[in-house]
């Protein structure tokens, strides 16, 4: 008899745009927790999310290589407090963002988005990342969200069940496909797809994603060239 997909099975294929698990996705990322003496670099971990997702670039890309140089005086201040996430996204824009980013990737034999604390980082990064243009597209597209939701399933997207959140975001997912192939340069880009970008680029490189999700030595202690590796095995999370 054929293996019906879970919930779980078809979120990490809405991961990662095709059929495959979750340890394949990461190339490996890592937003590492504090103190940990092995970063690997914000420009790598662009990079390995913009494959996971065809190999085009991410929105706000350039803004996130040039991360080191924040604005200075109290508008400085005020990002590092998280004081311009706050003034964009309300408590329930972040929750919000929690669950659909849940939703993409999910608690399986590692904990899901939501525990590595996706919905904040997306915060963050909108605010930080995206210029105000952007960030009209992706405010406008989380009502957009909602709105679709209760269109499609007669309720909010934070009441619907998982079966509803999951096929929801597989349409808009297939959506932001065909967008994507067909969008001038000129033309914004897919809101569903900048929620997606940001969801696999804040939980690959969360300390979850790449200890748990991935298999993590802090300080290998000899060079092997060759190791086994059997398929379904957790990928290796390199050092910077």
């Amino acid at each position: 008899m054929p293996h019906k997909p879970s919930p779980q099975d078809r979120g990490r294929t809405l991961a990662s745009g095709r059929r495959t698990d979750r340890t394949e996705l990461t190339a490996s990322h890592a937003r590492s927790a504090p103190g940990s003496a092995a970063r690997i670099t914000r420009r790598e971990a662009i990079e390995r999310v913009s494959l996971l997702l065809g190999g085009a670039a991410l929105v706000g890309q350039s803004a996130l290589l040039a991360g080191c140089a924040s604005p200075a005086g109290p508008r400085a201040a005020e990002l590092s407090a998280g004081n311009g996430a706050r003034e964009l996204f309300t408590a329930e824009d972040v929750a919000l963002l929690d669950e659909v980013a849940d939703t993409i990737l999910p608690d399986t034999a590692t904990p899901g988005a939501k525990a590595a604390g996706v919905g904040p980082f997306i915060a963050v990064m909108v605010t930080d990342a995206y210029d105000p243009g952007e960030q009209r597209v992706f405010m406008a597209g989380l009502r957009t969200l909602d709105a679709q939701c209760r269109k499609m399933h007669g309720t909010s997207f934070m009441a619907a069940t998982p079966a509803q959140r999951l096929a929801l975001l597989e349409r808009l997912d297939a959506e932001q496909v065909e967008q994507s192939r067909a969008r001038a340069a000129d033309e914004p880009p897919h809101y569903f797809r900048m929620i997606k970008e940001l969801a696999l680029l804040g939980y690959f490189t969360s300390e979850i994603g790449y200890t748990q999700a991935m298999r993590y030595l802090e300080a290998p202690g000899r060079f092997d060239p060759c190791v086994p590796y059997a398929p379904g095995d957790k990928a290796w999370a390199p050092h910077a």
